[in-house]
């Protein structure tokens, strides 16, 4: 079985037969997010950046599972500080495993680890899964980058933020949508705090009107890969 879970904010669990990976598990403090870890088997967790609701449980659940954290050089590090298993990259990086690969891209965003030091730079993810492409685009402003990402990788699916305030908003994650040519795109970043309240459907319209297909996901709901 392959399926792509929604946790809730950004994070996401995807499963692969046996093999699951976490991306920024926010779970707790995560007023949206229902998910037990210790249920799942987890071998690696990605991490876009350092700020707590995208790093979240990651230390947490890497020390109590042997979780290998993906995170940018200087976050790795500060998780390794903690007692996490870590490897530090940056984008550019290209990573096999059993259960797929990964690169590592650019996004546009601030980071800073719980103790308010440098975080390291903010990433992106482009996950292949058996030929089965998944865009996780972190906290970004809208970035020339998607049109190189769509023109070279063309992803499946992208995971997009549109709650604005702290990164882009509906608008320009459609613009984002269209430059990444995705099929299905999946929003997140939004509706888990206050300052991040908006009308989903709004952008589940402003897709339809240029061809693509919106997947605004409720916690525990996937789609299968």
């Amino acid at each position: 079985m392959r399926k792509l879970t929604y946790i809730g904010h950004s994070a996401f669990f995807i499963e692969k037969d046996w093999d699951g990976i976490l991306i920024d598990p926010f779970i707790s403090g995560n007023p949206t997010a229902n998910f037990d870890y210790k249920k799942k088997r987890i071998s690696h967790i990605f991490v876009t950046h350092a700020h707590h609701d995208h790093l979240g449980d990651a230390i947490e659940i890497s020390k109590n599972t042997g979780a290998i954290i993906v995170a940018s050089f200087e976050l790795a590090n500060y998780c390794i500080s903690k007692g996490a298993k870590a490897i530090g990259i940056n984008a550019g990086a290209h990573l096999n495993f059993k259960w797929g690969s990964v690169r590592a891209l650019n996004a546009s965003h601030s980071s800073s680890n719980p103790d308010l030091a440098y975080g390291g730079a903010c990433l992106s993810y482009l996950f292949d899964i058996d030929g089965t492409t998944i865009y996780h685009a972190g906290d970004t402003s809208l970035i020339p980058d998607f049109s190189l990402i769509g023109e070279l990788y063309n992803p499946y699916y992208a995971l997009l933020p549109i709650g604005g305030i702290y990164t882009m908003g509906m608008e320009e994650a459609a613009i984002a949508a269209k430059m990444l040519y995705s099929m299905e795109v999946i929003p997140m970043h939004y509706n888990t705090f206050p300052p991040i309240k908006v009308d989903v459907q709004k952008f589940v319209d402003l897709l339809e009107a240029q061809g693509q297909k919106c997947l605004p996901l409720k916690a525990n709901e996937y789609v299968e890969l």
